[in-house]
């Protein structure tokens, strides 16, 4: 026997069995990840998810022995979104007004979505978006209140820099609890959240310190009317269409700069991919927690002294109990999935939602007015229930796929030998 033929095969080696790295079967969570990075599934969750929310609403709608399309038709005619309606003339006034309302709303969601988005992008969930709304109210009242003789304009720049401000110290005590002892940020937000509300019940109640001049009303005094926003050119109505508007809008623009454009919005998104490498490569971890809670609560703060400055112009202790606008931004930013044009998109549709349903917007006959605003938070909390299960739709997807009805299933490559 030669030497050769004596010689035991060779085994081949590690590199030899080992599959092509692009040919390797990845695992369902890895697929849908995937997926979910991809622009179709960054649209579509969203998109679906609005969809079987209507759908469940129309059969809500249906069940009380009303006409769905009627009633969704009803809703959007009186968000005044509609272009049809201002056709006519004696339509165009009341779509305006309908309008002016749909935005004033909108204004407030768009920067109390972005204070959760930016935060989330740092890998935090900032549920304080309404406490940081509400001190950004309270020094809004707080400045427009004082200062008499102050030019117009500088009056509402201090103002809305009380404001501002407020909102970054409330969140960045969350922000400094989470950098320094771990301190979880939803428990310190909640808690922050209910300081601020009982906190501004405290300052307006009757015999406050902030109470207003009526002592028998819990409310504070109105702010000067130096200090009122702005309103466009042709609003009418008892609260006319702000130049605040133009502010929400432009903080989107600043907030997608700010993450995408500088230094600290790439340590922001770096902390908040793996906290440890961003620390291994040289970031401080605790100082982006900090500030990434600080300016979202700055975000909020603004949106407090927007709806202060630009129709509120007083604060009352039912207000604050009532007031659920800093709630409804994490509902906004989760559909927007925390981009610029997805939360315009949102808070576009949670706006006009909130319009279209009120009691004033609707005819007895088509839906009761009474029942509309149920419908509007029952619509709200599907959106929320179905984009927080958008794990469940990718996978009936999938199921449709190899269940037949989308083509053949991926079949996974063998292993070369």
């Amino acid at each position: 026997m030669t030497e050769r033929e004596r010689r035991p095969p060779e085994t081949p080696g590690p590199a030899e069995n080992a599959p092509d790295p692009e040919d390797a079967p990845r695992s369902f969570t890895e697929s849908v990840g995937a997926w979910f990075g991809t622009a179709v599934g960054g649209i579509a969750i969203p998109v679906a998810s609005t969809v079987l929310a209507f759908l469940v609403g129309g059969l809500v709608v249906a069940a009380t022995g009303h006409n769905p399309l009627g009633a969704y038709k009803a809703i959007f005619e009186g968000t005044g979104l509609n272009p049809l309606s201002y056709i006519s003339e004696d339509d165009r006034r009341g779509a305006w007004a309908d309008l002016q309302q749909t935005l004033i709303i909108f204004t407030p969601l768009v920067l109390t979505a972005i204070a959760v988005a930016f935060a989330f992008r740092c890998g935090m969930f900032n549920i304080g978006g309404q406490g940081q709304y509400l001190v950004g109210v309270y020094a809004a009242v707080l400045v427009g209140t004082s200062l008499s003789g102050t030019p117009s304009f500088l009056h509402i720049l201090i103002a809305i820099g009380a404001s501002i401000l407020a909102g970054v110290i409330w969140g960045g005590i969350a922000g400094i609890l989470k950098a320094t002892v771990g301190a979880h940020e939803v428990i310190t937000t909640i808690m922050l959240n209910w300081i601020a509300i009982y906190g501004g019940q405290y300052l307006f109640e009757l015999g406050g310190p902030l109470q207003g001049a009526q002592e028998s009303i819990p409310r504070s005094d109105p702010v000067m009317d130096a200090v009122h926003l702005p309103a466009f050119p042709l609003s009418t109505g008892l609260q006319p269409l702000h130049i605040g508007v133009l502010v929400s809008i432009a903080a989107l623009v600043v907030y997608t700069l700010l993450l995408n454009r500088t230094t600290l919005g790439y340590e922001v998104r770096a902390v908040g991919f793996n906290p440890e490498a961003a620390r291994y490569g040289g970031i401080s971890v605790g100082r982006s927690y900090f500030l990434a809670l600080a300016i979202a609560g700055a975000f909020a703060g603004l949106a407090g002294s927007l709806d202060m400055l630009g129709w509120k112009y007083t604060v009352a202790t039912n207000d604050i109990q009532i007031s659920a606008v800093g709630f409804t931004g994490i509902a906004v930013a989760l559909l927007g999935r925390n981009k610029a044009v997805g939360i315009f998109l949102a808070a576009l549709l949670f706006a006009a939602l909130q319009t279209g349903t009120s009691a004033r917007q609707l005819d007895p006959a088509v839906f009761p007015p009474e029942l509309a605003i149920h419908l509007s938070t029952l619509i709200q909390a599907l959106i929320i229930l179905f984009v927080a299960t958008e794990l469940l739709i990718v996978y009936i997807w999938g199921a449709r796929k190899r269940l037949g009805f989308g083509g053949p299933a991926r079949v996974q490559p063998e292993l070369k030998a």
